[in-house]
């Protein structure tokens, strides 16, 4: 089959995490606003999707065209080549969105989309009634300036299920946006890595995986596993390859506690399903009486939000003692994600750097405070 184009979708904000990662396995990528795409063939859905830790979903672009009148969707629709990807038995699902285009009705949009792909699928296996009682098709119909793109979900559930959070706390963050804390604090494994609220574990975890250069979803099943356009050899060569790529022999020194016992023994559970337990100490104490595991570390941490949990002033105390703990010791390099505007007053100290970031539909941001660098002779 010839090539196709392939879309890491990104949170907003987090569109160059995906890009770096998309580099850093030799794709040559395009940016826009939420989205990373790129050239490839079939073979690159499941490396993609096992081994991109920040992207939300990987979609295969079927086409994109103008289109301004239901006629032009339809036939815009009706010209793609949907028969070399969908079966005569698929259960094929459109969705859609639309933005600052002529065509704003949702619902319509989709009904067109349907039905043109209906009439291409007749074409191709000459029926004129599909069951869909085979593998799942989901196709976005978005339309952005009146420009139709239209794809095919390879991913089923997000990319965030990496299938080791059996449980969680309240608001929980999201894997792939703890993964973006951590690549975007430049965290290596051979320095401390602490999180001293770390709720249900998510950043250490991500942190320990990455360390140990385990792919996010090498343990988890993708929609287009059953599609029959995918030969089954290719997914289980790529995670094969992934796992001799896991680096057993480092454990890296990762530190995480909480003030909540329950979110301790959910933590360690979670580190026990993602394979990295005996990377992480976890440790059921409140921060005040935290002391620092080392020098030269690095604290990413996403500490509770006062419109999320817990009392303004317990929330705000938090704070003040997050600064006490680290204004003592100039080596600790201090990453932290809060929608609280107040947080460097409270802290004590102004950000180095700040970035505008989203923890599902709150608007926050991460604040970067630089340590000292470790000696040359000593890291």
């Amino acid at each position: 089959m010839n090539k196709v184009k392939l879309t890491a979708t990104a949170t907003f904000g987090l569109e160059a995490i995906v890009k770096r990662e998309m580099i850093k396995l030799g794709y040559d990528v395009t940016v826009s606003d939420g989205a990373v795409e790129t050239e490839g063939y079939l073979s690159d859905i499941p490396r993609l999707n096992i081994h991109l830790r920040s992207s939300d979903r990987i979609l295969l672009v079927m086409g994109r065209f103008k289109a301004y009148s239901f006629d032009e969707l339809f036939e815009g629709t009706k010209a793609l080549p949907w028969g070399d990807f969908i079966p005569e038995d698929g259960n094929f699902l459109v969705t859609g969105k639309s933005v600052k285009s002529a065509l704003y009705s949702v619902p319509d949009c989709q009904s067109i989309v349907e039905k043109a792909i209906v009439e291409k699928l007749k074409q191709k296996y000459n029926v004129s009634w599909f069951k869909k009682s085979g593998a799942k098709y989901k196709i976005q119909a978005a339309i952005l300036n009146d420009t139709v793109t239209l794809t095919l979900d390879t991913t089923g559930e997000a990319l965030n299920k990496r299938g080791y959070r059996s449980s969680a706390v309240t608001a929980p963050l999201k894997e792939t946006i703890a993964h973006a804390l951590v690549d975007l604090s430049y965290y290596r494994p051979e320095r401390i890595l602490l999180d001293p609220c770390c709720g249900s574990g998510t950043i250490a975890i991500e942190a320990a995986l990455k360390a140990k250069n385990i792919a996010p979803g090498i343990s988890r099943k993708f929609v287009s596993e059953d599609w029959g356009i995918i030969d089954p050899a290719i997914w289980k060569n790529t995670r094969s390859a992934a796992y001799a790529d896991i680096n057993v022999e480092l454990v890296p020194q990762i530190f995480a506690s909480d003030i909540d016992p329950k979110a301790i023994e959910i933590a360690k559970n979670n580190a026990i399903n993602a394979g990295v337990d005996d990377c992480i100490i976890f440790e059921n104490k409140p921060l005040e009486r935290l002391k620092l595991p080392g020098s030269y570390g690095v604290c990413i941490t996403n500490p509770p939000y006062a419109e999320r949990m817990g009392e303004l002033e317990e929330t705000e105390q938090l704070y003040r003692d997050m600064g006490r703990l680290f204004s003592g010791d100039k080596t600790w390099s201090v990453y932290v994600i809060t929608s609280h505007e107040g947080f460097e007053k409270l802290y004590g100290r102004k950000a180095d750097k700040k970035r505008k970031l989203y923890n599902g539909n709150v608007k926050v941001d991460y604040y970067q405070y630089f340590g000292l660098r470790p000696p040359k002779n000593t890291h």
